[in-house]
């Protein structure tokens, strides 16, 4: 991978990972009506609601990340074709 490569690819994850928080904060809420999804050591929260709220938080990052990447590797490979 080449350096500017580099650089975007790092730009592409910060911003994927952004996305990703903004999304589950939107998912959640509109899901449980809470604001705030449930840290994994708030005893006041049951097993239940700590374990769907990481499930769904752990797809929304995998999806985000997989597609931005996915995007971001497509793009450098035209590139490519267009230089050679």
């Amino acid at each position: 991978m080449q350096p500017v490569e580099k650089a975007v690819s790092l730009g592409m994850s910060m911003a994927s990972a952004a996305l990703a928080a903004a999304l589950f904060k939107r998912v959640w809420k509109l899901a449980s009506g809470q604001d705030d999804a449930p840290d994994a050591d708030d005893l006041e929260r049951g097993w239940t609601e700590i374990l769907v709220a990481a499930t769904v938080q752990g797809a929304i990052f995998g999806l985000v990340k997989a597609t931005v990447h996915r995007a971001g590797a497509q793009t450098f490979q035209r590139r490519g074709r267009r230089k050679g």
